[in-house]
């Protein structure tokens, strides 16, 4: 199990919150397709085993329909809810953020998330748009019905016409984010504007795109310090202030990726994983809108 004497660090936001550096999502493995009515008692078994192992950061989205379960894990598991950290996002809901927030709650038996995301900017192309939600945004934060906020998949050019009209900036944006789609230019864009980067589809170079150029370093960084390869790339992103999201059915992986907590990488490792990195392109999610070999 997790060596949970080396707690996982934390981030601070702009808006003065901190969010765990690990998060566990309940979505692409546990995304339902079928009945949304129907209860997943495998998704809510493996969240309430990501909280008995350490997890404190679950995240979860309206466009998974499986807020109810991890509602009904975080019940079961009758863990502090100050202890936990909290991610939703709206998508279909976008039309009325509020009532779909209000909904997701009612789901997840809350009264308030940490984090609410704008899940993709694919909604509109119209920047005013765009403002008219972040508005709704700032006012479910006024209302406490969300700590904090941000977007999600969002890239430079649907950034800006937020940041233009914002009196509360996004706190986050959640990308896909491995070594072979590192995303310099919207990272160092997050950076100069004070946005917090977060990772999805973080194991990447390790399940979808091996074999490939970062095969071996991450390797032998897994021998060197006696982990997996998949939570050397999880330490790559925390050490580089990004926080991944990952996933898995499995408790003794879900424990084995905490382990991440218990060293660093130093520069000159994260430098040789960047290096291999950029020999390649993949992107998993949302190639219609970025095209295959896009590196935004």
């Amino acid at each position: 199990m997790a060596n949970l004497s080396n707690p996982l660090p934390n981030l601070k936001l702009n808006d003065g919150n901190s969010i765990p550096m690990l998060g566990y999502g309940v979505g692409t493995a546990w995304y339902k397709s079928g009945d949304a009515g129907k209860i997943d008692q495998g998704c809510i078994d493996a969240v309430k085993a990501a909280i008995r192992v350490g997890y404190t950061h679950l995240d979860g989205a309206e466009s998974y329909r499986t807020e109810k379960e991890l509602g009904t894990a975080i019940k079961e598991s009758k863990v502090d809810r100050s202890k936990l950290f909290i991610t939703t996002k709206v998508s279909h809901g976008i039309e009325d953020p509020e009532a779909t927030l209000k909904k997701s709650l009612k789901d997840m038996q809350l009264q308030y998330v940490d984090l609410y995301l704008i899940h993709m900017p694919f909604f509109s192309e119209k920047p005013e748009d765009h403002q008219e939600k972040w508005k709704v945004m700032e006012s479910l934060k006024a209302q406490g019905l969300t700590k904090s906020i941000g977007v999600s998949n969002y890239r430079p050019e649907d950034l800006k016409p937020i940041l233009d009209i914002a009196t509360v900036k996004p706190a986050i944006n959640q990308v896909e984010f491995h070594p072979y789609l590192q995303r310099t230019e919207l990272v160092a864009f997050h950076k100069e504007h004070g946005i917090a980067t977060s990772a999805y589809s973080p194991l990447s170079a390790n399940t979808k795109a091996s074999p490939g150029p970062v095969d071996n370093i991450l390797a032998s960084l897994a021998k060197k310090y006696a982990v997996s390869e998949g939570e050397i790339s999880l330490r790559w992103c925390i050490d580089q202030d990004v926080v991944p999201v990952t996933t898995s059915g499995k408790e003794q992986r879900m424990s084995d990726y905490m382990r991440c907590a218990a060293f660093k990488l130093t520069p000159t490792e994260i430098k040789a994983i960047n290096e291999e990195g950029a020999k390649k392109n993949y992107r998993g999610f949302w190639k219609q809108k970025f095209g295959e070999n896009n590196w935004a």
